[in-house]
Protein backbone atom coordinates (compact mmCIF):
# COMPACT_ATOMS: atom_id res chain seq x y z
CA UNK A 1 0.00 0.00 0.00
CA UNK A 2 1.26 3.78 -0.69
CA UNK A 3 2.04 5.09 2.39
CA UNK A 4 0.41 8.64 1.86
CA UNK A 5 -2.86 7.30 2.00
CA UNK A 6 -6.64 6.34 3.80
CA UNK A 7 -6.40 2.31 4.21
CA UNK A 8 -8.61 -0.13 5.81
CA UNK A 9 -5.72 -3.40 5.81
CA UNK A 10 -7.87 -7.10 6.54
CA UNK A 11 -10.13 -4.77 8.51
CA UNK A 12 -12.83 -6.52 10.49
CA UNK A 13 -15.63 -5.24 12.64
CA UNK A 14 -18.78 -6.60 14.32
CA UNK A 15 -22.09 -4.90 15.89
CA UNK A 16 -22.90 -6.97 18.88
CA UNK A 17 -23.15 -10.45 17.37
CA UNK A 18 -22.88 -9.55 13.83
CA UNK A 19 -19.86 -9.34 11.89
CA UNK A 20 -20.65 -6.49 9.66
CA UNK A 21 -17.05 -6.06 7.79
CA UNK A 22 -14.46 -9.25 7.26
CA UNK A 23 -11.39 -8.85 6.14
CA UNK A 24 -11.89 -5.50 4.62
CA UNK A 25 -8.88 -4.06 2.66
CA UNK A 26 -9.05 -0.84 0.55
CA UNK A 27 -7.19 2.23 -0.03
CA UNK A 28 -7.91 5.97 -0.91
CA UNK A 29 -5.29 8.21 -2.07
CA UNK A 30 -5.09 12.58 -2.20
CA UNK A 31 -5.73 13.37 -5.28
CA UNK A 32 -8.45 11.25 -5.95
CA UNK A 33 -12.31 10.55 -5.09
CA UNK A 34 -13.11 7.64 -3.88
CA UNK A 35 -17.05 6.08 -4.20
CA UNK A 36 -17.91 3.38 -2.15
CA UNK A 37 -21.17 1.59 -3.43
CA UNK A 38 -23.40 -1.43 -2.39
CA UNK A 39 -26.65 -2.86 -1.16
CA UNK A 40 -28.30 -1.37 2.07
CA UNK A 41 -27.11 -3.25 4.77
CA UNK A 42 -23.62 -4.54 3.04
CA UNK A 43 -21.25 -2.42 5.20
CA UNK A 44 -20.33 0.88 3.34
CA UNK A 45 -21.41 3.16 6.55
CA UNK A 46 -19.11 0.85 8.49
CA UNK A 47 -16.33 0.86 6.63
CA UNK A 48 -16.32 4.90 6.57
CA UNK A 49 -16.79 4.33 10.62
CA UNK A 50 -13.83 2.71 10.47
CA UNK A 51 -11.80 5.07 8.35
CA UNK A 52 -12.70 8.06 10.32
CA UNK A 53 -12.14 6.50 13.52
CA UNK A 54 -15.69 6.82 14.76
CA UNK A 55 -15.29 2.85 15.24
CA UNK A 56 -12.21 0.76 16.00
CA UNK A 57 -11.37 -2.50 13.81
CA UNK A 58 -12.09 -6.24 15.64
CA UNK A 59 -9.40 -7.27 13.47
CA UNK A 60 -6.95 -5.96 11.21
CA UNK A 61 -5.72 -2.08 10.50
CA UNK A 62 -6.67 1.46 9.61
CA UNK A 63 -4.10 3.64 8.41
CA UNK A 64 -3.81 6.85 7.57
CA UNK A 65 -0.45 7.99 5.61
CA UNK A 66 1.34 4.61 7.19
CA UNK A 67 0.17 5.44 10.81
CA UNK A 68 -2.42 3.25 12.38
CA UNK A 69 -5.23 5.81 12.91
CA UNK A 70 -5.61 5.07 16.92
CA UNK A 71 -2.43 6.23 17.49
CA UNK A 72 -3.75 9.93 16.17
CA UNK A 73 -4.64 11.96 18.69
CA UNK A 74 -8.65 13.25 18.48
CA UNK A 75 -7.52 16.90 18.12
CA UNK A 76 -5.05 15.83 15.39
CA UNK A 77 -7.54 13.60 13.47
CA UNK A 78 -10.26 16.46 13.40
CA UNK A 79 -7.51 18.48 11.45
CA UNK A 80 -6.86 15.89 9.40
CA UNK A 81 -10.08 14.98 8.59
CA UNK A 82 -13.37 15.90 8.24
CA UNK A 83 -16.91 13.75 8.20
CA UNK A 84 -20.51 14.27 7.05
CA UNK A 85 -22.30 11.78 8.81
CA UNK A 86 -25.46 10.29 7.40
CA UNK A 87 -28.98 11.98 8.26
CA UNK A 88 -26.27 14.36 10.88
CA UNK A 89 -28.29 16.96 12.35
CA UNK A 90 -27.76 20.05 14.53
CA UNK A 91 -30.48 19.92 17.34
CA UNK A 92 -29.12 23.06 19.41
CA UNK A 93 -30.49 26.75 17.92
CA UNK A 94 -26.99 27.75 16.46
CA UNK A 95 -27.43 29.92 13.17
CA UNK A 96 -26.15 29.15 10.66
CA UNK A 97 -22.86 31.00 10.63
CA UNK A 98 -22.31 29.57 14.15
CA UNK A 99 -22.93 25.65 13.60
CA UNK A 100 -20.75 26.02 10.45
CA UNK A 101 -18.13 27.65 12.52
CA UNK A 102 -17.74 24.89 14.88
CA UNK A 103 -15.92 23.36 12.12
CA UNK A 104 -12.53 26.15 13.21
CA UNK A 105 -13.05 23.87 17.14
CA UNK A 106 -9.70 22.09 16.39
CA UNK A 107 -8.00 25.03 15.26
CA UNK A 108 -8.34 27.02 18.08
CA UNK A 109 -5.13 29.06 19.08
CA UNK A 110 -4.06 28.43 15.12
CA UNK A 111 -5.38 30.64 13.24
CA UNK A 112 -7.39 34.29 13.59
CA UNK A 113 -10.69 35.30 14.34
CA UNK A 114 -10.62 37.10 11.14
CA UNK A 115 -8.95 34.00 8.92
CA UNK A 116 -11.71 31.49 10.60
CA UNK A 117 -14.84 34.39 9.59
CA UNK A 118 -13.39 34.81 6.50
CA UNK A 119 -13.35 30.52 5.99
CA UNK A 120 -16.62 30.63 7.28
CA UNK A 121 -18.17 33.38 4.56
CA UNK A 122 -16.13 31.12 1.61
CA UNK A 123 -18.06 28.32 2.48
CA UNK A 124 -21.49 29.60 3.21
CA UNK A 125 -21.10 31.01 -0.60
CA UNK A 126 -20.02 27.53 -1.63
CA UNK A 127 -22.83 25.76 -0.51
CA UNK A 128 -25.41 29.13 -1.24
CA UNK A 129 -25.94 29.56 2.50
CA UNK A 130 -25.33 33.30 2.71
CA UNK A 131 -29.18 34.35 2.74
CA UNK A 132 -29.55 31.68 5.52
CA UNK A 133 -26.71 32.84 7.64
CA UNK A 134 -28.62 34.22 10.48
CA UNK A 135 -31.15 31.76 10.89
CA UNK A 136 -31.24 28.80 13.60
CA UNK A 137 -30.07 25.65 11.92
CA UNK A 138 -33.83 23.46 13.77
CA UNK A 139 -35.90 25.56 11.58
CA UNK A 140 -34.18 24.78 7.97
CA UNK A 141 -35.44 22.26 5.78
CA UNK A 142 -33.19 18.96 5.48
CA UNK A 143 -31.86 19.40 2.38
CA UNK A 144 -30.72 22.91 3.73
CA UNK A 145 -29.20 21.46 6.57
CA UNK A 146 -27.49 19.27 4.94
CA UNK A 147 -25.60 21.79 3.19
CA UNK A 148 -24.46 22.96 6.74
CA UNK A 149 -23.14 19.78 7.44
CA UNK A 150 -21.32 20.04 4.15
CA UNK A 151 -19.72 23.64 4.53
CA UNK A 152 -19.14 22.95 8.16
CA UNK A 153 -16.49 19.66 6.89
CA UNK A 154 -14.84 22.20 4.35
CA UNK A 155 -14.28 24.38 6.85
CA UNK A 156 -12.95 22.39 9.59
CA UNK A 157 -10.45 20.91 6.99
CA UNK A 158 -9.44 24.67 5.68
CA UNK A 159 -7.83 23.52 2.83
CA UNK A 160 -6.73 20.34 0.62
CA UNK A 161 -3.28 20.49 2.08
CA UNK A 162 -1.67 21.86 4.81
CA UNK A 163 2.00 21.90 5.59
CA UNK A 164 2.51 19.68 2.82
CA UNK A 165 -0.32 16.75 4.36
CA UNK A 166 -3.24 15.35 2.56
CA UNK A 167 -6.86 16.52 4.42
CA UNK A 168 -9.21 13.72 4.18
CA UNK A 169 -13.20 14.43 3.37
CA UNK A 170 -15.21 11.36 4.67
CA UNK A 171 -18.84 12.06 3.27
CA UNK A 172 -21.79 9.52 3.85
CA UNK A 173 -24.87 9.93 1.64
CA UNK A 174 -23.41 13.82 1.11
CA UNK A 175 -26.48 14.25 -1.24
CA UNK A 176 -29.49 12.86 0.65
CA UNK A 177 -32.07 15.08 0.77
CA UNK A 178 -30.46 17.47 -1.58
CA UNK A 179 -32.19 18.83 -5.01
CA UNK A 180 -30.47 18.20 -8.24
CA UNK A 181 -28.77 21.40 -8.80
CA UNK A 182 -27.16 20.95 -4.90
CA UNK A 183 -26.42 17.75 -5.79
CA UNK A 184 -24.39 18.62 -8.09
CA UNK A 185 -22.89 21.27 -6.35
CA UNK A 186 -21.84 19.03 -3.50
CA UNK A 187 -20.21 16.32 -5.49
CA UNK A 188 -18.73 19.28 -7.59
CA UNK A 189 -17.02 20.92 -4.42
CA UNK A 190 -15.74 17.39 -3.29
CA UNK A 191 -14.21 17.12 -7.03
CA UNK A 192 -12.25 20.12 -6.67
CA UNK A 193 -11.12 19.34 -3.29
CA UNK A 194 -9.55 15.72 -4.92
CA UNK A 195 -8.64 18.12 -7.59
CA UNK A 196 -6.23 20.46 -5.15
CA UNK A 197 -4.76 17.47 -3.89
CA UNK A 198 -6.69 16.19 -0.57
CA UNK A 199 -8.69 12.57 -0.05
CA UNK A 200 -11.93 12.21 -0.31
CA UNK A 201 -14.22 8.88 0.01
CA UNK A 202 -18.08 9.42 -0.37
CA UNK A 203 -20.68 6.47 0.16
CA UNK A 204 -22.94 7.12 -2.87
CA UNK A 205 -26.38 5.35 -3.62
CA UNK A 206 -26.58 7.32 -6.73
CA UNK A 207 -24.57 5.37 -8.98
CA UNK A 208 -24.68 7.56 -12.07
CA UNK A 209 -22.79 10.63 -9.50
CA UNK A 210 -20.11 7.49 -8.74
CA UNK A 211 -19.64 7.04 -12.26
CA UNK A 212 -19.75 11.12 -12.99
CA UNK A 213 -17.40 11.97 -10.15
CA UNK A 214 -15.18 9.14 -9.00
CA UNK A 215 -11.79 8.70 -9.82
CA UNK A 216 -12.16 5.09 -8.02
CA UNK A 217 -15.24 2.92 -7.12
CA UNK A 218 -15.03 0.19 -3.98
CA UNK A 219 -18.27 -2.62 -4.13
CA UNK A 220 -19.05 -3.64 -0.70
CA UNK A 221 -20.87 -6.75 -0.79
CA UNK A 222 -21.94 -8.69 2.76
CA UNK A 223 -19.32 -7.28 4.64
CA UNK A 224 -17.14 -7.87 1.98
CA UNK A 225 -14.99 -5.65 -0.53
CA UNK A 226 -15.45 -7.10 -3.62
CA UNK A 227 -13.50 -5.09 -6.38
CA UNK A 228 -12.07 -1.74 -6.41
CA UNK A 229 -11.47 0.03 -9.08
CA UNK A 230 -12.08 2.77 -11.54
CA UNK A 231 -15.63 3.37 -12.50
CA UNK A 232 -15.39 1.78 -16.00
CA UNK A 233 -14.33 -1.56 -14.53
CA UNK A 234 -16.54 -1.70 -11.54
CA UNK A 235 -19.64 0.14 -12.84
CA UNK A 236 -20.83 -2.66 -15.56
CA UNK A 237 -24.43 -3.84 -16.22
CA UNK A 238 -23.78 -7.11 -15.39
CA UNK A 239 -21.55 -6.42 -11.84
CA UNK A 240 -24.32 -3.89 -10.69
CA UNK A 241 -27.28 -6.87 -12.24
CA UNK A 242 -25.82 -9.43 -9.49
CA UNK A 243 -24.68 -6.85 -6.46
CA UNK A 244 -27.81 -5.25 -6.66
CA UNK A 245 -30.14 -7.88 -7.52
CA UNK A 246 -31.92 -5.99 -10.70
CA UNK A 247 -33.20 -7.65 -13.69
CA UNK A 248 -31.96 -7.34 -17.05
CA UNK A 249 -33.60 -3.99 -18.01
CA UNK A 250 -33.71 -2.04 -15.15
CA UNK A 251 -30.36 -1.88 -14.81
CA UNK A 252 -29.92 0.41 -17.30
CA UNK A 253 -32.19 3.34 -15.34
CA UNK A 254 -28.86 3.33 -12.33
CA UNK A 255 -26.11 3.40 -14.82
CA UNK A 256 -27.70 5.87 -17.54
CA UNK A 257 -26.93 9.42 -16.95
Amino acid sequence: MSTAALALHQASLRRGRRLVLQDVTLQARPGRLLAIIGPNGAGKTSALSLLSGAASAEAGEVLLDGDPLARIGAEALARRRAVVSQGARIAFPFRVHEAIALGRAPHRGRTTHHQDAALVEEAMARFELLHLAERSVPTLSGGEQQRVQLARAFVQLDRPVLDGTARWLLLDEPVTGLDPAHQVRALAEARRFADAGGGVIAVLHDLRLAARYADDVALIEGGRCTVLDTPAVVLTPERIRLAFGLDEASVGLFLTA
